[in-house]
């Protein structure tokens, strides 16, 4: 009895030890909550080697009994006053002092000495091994996860940057001549009745190639085509009738050529019926019009113009500023080359400045305006051949002694020539096709670099140009969808497109590019022309804008490496066919373009691309017949190509520009000394940001991706400075683009010169003044904005 009396006394006394013992392991969990047992810094200092002393005890055998009850009696200690003497409780000096006094309770003893020994190994080893599944399970986990992220995610663009070189190296050589002709004879023998059936045909080859993304973009345009019958040129005096070709309108027309005599036209030019005396003005200059007026008066008259020398669209400004009604425009054979055989055909030209004329300046969608616009000159115009020119001056054929020497055409000053021009063309709204492919960029996917190439309805006619420049992109899709497959990509998005309607006016080039005008302005880099890639065969003329000649000049070096011939030609900025027009000159892009022509003949043989003459089809096989020149122009291009759109920091130079507006400046009879001075700081500050911004980019080991972005977008709207409000017709609005080869002035201030001459006024020259002065200065500004936002973000991480 007294035993029993006793325990209850002893269980008592032995409790509050074990609730001391149950607060103590309970210290570190009910930190978290901000128990109001744990208010002082020193408490929580306990608590912490509370755990850890715990944490030693979990070592030693038999205490695996205590975890296992422990659950059991945490009721009792939640069954308790809240209200305890915590005082007793000091941290220990030794590392199991947390033990020692339940150790020193006789009552802990009786209830947790029983035999551990064999469940504590037996239950070790199943913690062990459960550690050691959970290690190797997590282990195979994370190399799965880090397989399949490397395998989706792309590399960082420096990454890339080593291997750049070898990429382009790869891509390059898988273009192959045979692959190129083989696309070019595909294209010529399919069936084709319009615009769309072609661009169809196109789409389905790119998708093939493995481009995902291919639309067919379609917009309903105002075109002028032939009318049922060719047009007409009577001599009054003699009453005989000639077809464009030189042909007798009496003779039944050659079947084989009545396609050829229906294009002969001159589209978009007035139409009707014109009777007057025929007036010679040579290649319709200035000068040749202020010697033509002092001598007779021109209202109503029909001119004999020579094609070539200046732009088309400016010189029949003149002639219907003058007061003319007709032109009869041909080419000299002195200025054709030798090889060519073009002498007794006529051929078609297009007086449309680009676009749907129906719809200036706006795109051709649904719902738009359409103004009444069935011609966009006053002139009847109308292309003839030379044999029909020569016949008009009444000179006879050539003979073996003219052969040898050239003599230019020229009207006789004595007697007059009336004759009738007869002109039909037909205006009628029809569907022109563009077929766009998206390559999208892994870096920077809202920036584009566009390779536009063209293709053609109008059968067999304007040569075989178009076939040549969409083989060639084909063929570089070619090469560079198979290292896309492998999961390459470049860093920005590159888009191919074949544009409708080229040869009427850029028409489906232009109705895009309004559609899309908003996003192009800020996301476009470059535009890469493949417009007539191979026109003959004597030389490489590579065209460049300023900012874009050192990248030109470099992939020619590029693709020397395999070859022993290399072309070495020097780079250019002309004004050029195609359709690029739209992106140079009212979106302000960086351009490039690649092609084989053949020697001038003259130096009145610029501007004679204008005219497209029908080609027989074996004409381009004839000029490369093993297609090595068109795999040269594809390589040439492609290196550009890739530079541009996977290059970190992009390869445009400031610093060109500058020397190019200098350069433009020199020998000018208009060189104002404020134009030449702001032509200076121009360049000073173009220098400053060569050195101070691009050659630290270019540093893989200083290149910041913010900086990268903040200096393309810089460098992105270098040329958009120069794009003047209005040019003349037929001239750039980009002054950074000369006339041609011959001339290193700016146009404009060039066309302004020459207006003064007719016009004994200099309100023009000083007109064009302003606008060079003031797009001279408005790049100083905006290059001086550029370092100026580079410095402020130093400034500000300092």
């Amino acid at each position: 009895m007294e035993m029993g009396e006793n325990e209850p006394s002893a269980g008592s006394a032995a409790q509050p030890d074990k609730k001391m013992a149950y607060h103590k392991v309970s210290a570190d969990q009910r930190a978290q909550g901000h128990s109001p047992y744990l208010d002082n810094d020193e408490l929580q200092a306990t608590a912490l080697e509370l755990e850890w002393d715990m944490e030693k005890e979990l070592e030693e055998p038999g205490f695996d009994h205590f975890r296992l009850d422990s659950a059991a009696q945490q009721h009792l200690g939640n069954s308790q006053s809240p209200d305890l003497d915590l005082e007793p409780i000091q941290p220990s000096s030794s590392p199991k002092g947390r033990f020692q006094r339940l150790q020193e309770d006789p009552d802990y003893i009786s209830h947790y000495t029983r035999q551990p020994k064999p469940k504590s190994n037996r239950c070790s080893f199943f913690r062990i091994l459960k550690v050691f599944c959970t290690a190797l399970i997590l282990f195979i986990f994370g190399i799965v996860i880090g397989y399949y992220a490397r395998k989706k995610c792309p590399s960082p663009p420096t990454s890339q940057k080593p291997n750049n070189l070898h990429i382009y190296h790869e891509i390059l050589k898988e273009i192959k001549a045979e692959n190129i002709q083989k696309i070019y004879r595909d294209l010529l023998e399919f069936p084709r009745e319009d615009d769309a059936d072609i661009a169809m045909k196109i789409l389905g080859q790119w998708h093939s190639q493995g481009l995902e993304d291919v639309q067919l973009v379609n917009y309903s345009v105002l075109l002028d085509l032939p009318g049922p019958s060719s047009n007409t040129v009577t001599l009054q005096n003699s009453g005989e009738c000639f077809y464009p070709s030189g042909q007798q309108c009496s003779r039944e027309p050659k079947t084989l050529h009545s396609q050829d005599l229906l294009y002969s036209y001159a589209a978009y030019s007035a139409k009707g019926t014109l009777e007057a005396e025929l007036v010679d003005v040579q290649y319709g200059t200035m000068d040749d019009l202020i010697r033509i007026q002092a001598i007779t008066n021109v209202t109503k008259k029909i001119a004999l113009l020579k094609l070539g020398q200046s732009p088309l669209l400016y010189k029949l400004s003149l002639l219907e500023d003058a007061g003319f009604g007709g032109v009869l425009l041909y080419t000299d054979p002195c200025d054709l080359p030798k090889a060519a055989d073009l002498a007794d055909k006529a051929f078609m030209v297009s007086l449309n400045s680009g676009g749907d004329p129906s719809t200036p300046g706006y795109a051709s969608i649904d719902g738009s305006y359409r103004q009444n616009r069935l011609n966009v000159t006053t002139l009847l115009v109308q292309p003839i051949s030379a044999v029909l020119a020569r016949k008009l001056v009444s000179l006879p054929g050539e003979d073996t002694a003219q052969k040898d020497r050239c003599t230019p055409l020229q009207l006789p000053a004595a007697g007059k020539k009336i004759i009738s021009l007869n002109i039909q063309s037909v205006t009628t709204y029809k569907t022109i096709s563009n077929v766009i492919g998206y390559l999208k960029g892994a870096v920077f996917p809202d920036r584009y670099v566009i390779v536009g190439s063209h293709h053609s309805s109008l059968k067999g006619y304007g040569g075989q140009g178009w076939a040549s420049s969409t083989a060639v992109t084909t063929a570089l899709l070619q090469a560079l969808m198979p290292k896309v497959k492998k999961g390459w990509r470049p860093d920005r998005t590159v888009l191919f497109c074949s544009w409708g309607g080229t040869a009427l006016g850029n028409i489906g080039s232009y109705e895009w590019a309004e559609d899309f005008r908003s996003v192009l302005q800020r996301n476009v880099v470059a535009y890469i022309s493949l417009h007539n890639p191979v026109t003959g065969n004597s030389t490489l003329h590579p065209v460049a804008s300023p900012s874009l000649q050192q990248l030109a000049a470099e992939s020619q070096s590029f693709n020397c490496v395999e070859k022993a011939r290399c072309p070495g030609s020097n780079v250019s900025s002309v004004q050029i066919q195609g359709d690029s027009d739209y992106f140079i000159n009212h979106l302000g892009v960086p351009a490039t373009q690649f092609s084989y022509e053949d020697i001038k003949a003259s130096e009145n043989s610029s501007f004679l691309s204008e005219a497209l003459f029908p080609v027989h089809a074996t004409k381009t096989e004839e000029l490369d017949p093993s297609f090595s020149l068109h795999e040269t122009i594809a390589k040439l291009t492609g290196q550009v190509t890739l530079q541009i759109a996977t290059d970190p920091v992009l390869p445009f130079n400031a610093l060109d520009i500058a020397l190019e507006v200098q350069n433009s400046l020199k020998g000018d009879e208009a060189g104002v000394p404020q134009l030449l001075a702001v032509a200076a700081r121009l360049r000073d500050t173009a220098e400053l940001f060569q050195s101070d911004e691009m050659r630290p980019a270019n540093d893989p080991e200083e290149r910041a991706p913010v900086r990268v972005r903040m200096l393309n977008d810089v460098l992105q709207g270098l040329e958009k400075s120069f794009l003047v409000h209005q040019a003349p017709p037929g001239l750039y609005r980009n002054i950074l683009y000369r006339l041609d080869d011959r001339t290193s002035q700016f146009s404009v201030l060039l066309e302004a010169l020459e207006h003064c001459k007719l016009h004994q006024s200099n309100e023009t020259v000083q007109a064009a003044l302003s606008e060079v002065l003031n797009s001279i200065n408005s790049a100083q500004v905006y290059f001086k904005a550029g370092l100026d936002v580079f410095e402020t973000t130093l400034a500000g991480k300092k």
